[in-house]
């Protein structure tokens, strides 16, 4: 009966590269989404986006990526009604002390993405309730996040052209919940600059 439950388990498709180094120098998209794509960060408003106080909070935690992980420079990016497109760069300086203990620590996209979506998930729960945010159910964001590793400098300036292109293509986004004719997923092909 066990055996039964345990093989008729859905089967998470891994999203990460096996056997890649995720501390390795390079450039990384990545795409995080709000559970249940609920628009908790804003709007779309005449082919741009409008943040809200809680899509503003969460633009400035990615902003903080560096200062938290001084190998790490956020590139491109942009918050959506309901997710962030970025691009995150791990630079050379990889070797960093572990606060409490004195080790050389690699931080790896996963180290980084864990910390975003952690400061941000407590700072949204602190604003449902001193500041009458929207409540979610169980977390803020999906379990998991999205990531490409960028392999050059033309995959690079498609990514950057299609993260300032996004806000006007909402209607058509696949992670719109109200889309009216969704787009694909998976690395931009095409679309301006950097969203910073």
């Amino acid at each position: 009966m066990l055996r039964s439950l345990i093989s008729e388990k859905p089967h998470r498709r891994p999203l990460r590269l096996r056997g890649y180094d995720y501390a390795q120098e390079g450039a990384y998209y990545v795409t995080v989404c709000v559970q249940n794509r609920q628009c908790l960060l804003g709007e779309a408003v005449e082919e741009s986006i409008r943040l809200n106080e809680a899509g503003e909070m969460v633009a400035r935690w990615w902003q903080e990526l560096g200062h938290k992980f001084p190998n790490v420079v956020p590139d491109a990016w942009v918050v959506m009604p309901n997710h962030v497109h970025g691009v995150v760069v791990i630079g050379p300086d990889t070797q960093a002390r572990a606060a409490t203990q004195g080790r050389p620590y690699k931080a790896t996209l996963g180290d980084v993405m864990d910390w975003f979506k952690t400061m941000t998930t407590n700072e949204y729960l602190r604003g449902v309730k001193g500041k009458g945010w929207k409540p979610v159910v169980l977390r803020l964001w999906q379990r998991n996040y999205y990531e490409h590793i960028v392999r050059n400098g033309k995959e690079l300036d498609r990514i950057r052209r299609y993260i300032a292109d996004n806000p006007a293509r909402w209607d058509t986004d696949q992670e719109n919940p109200e889309a009216k004719g969704r787009s694909r997923r998976g690395v931009p092909t095409g679309g301006i600059g950097v969203v910073a």
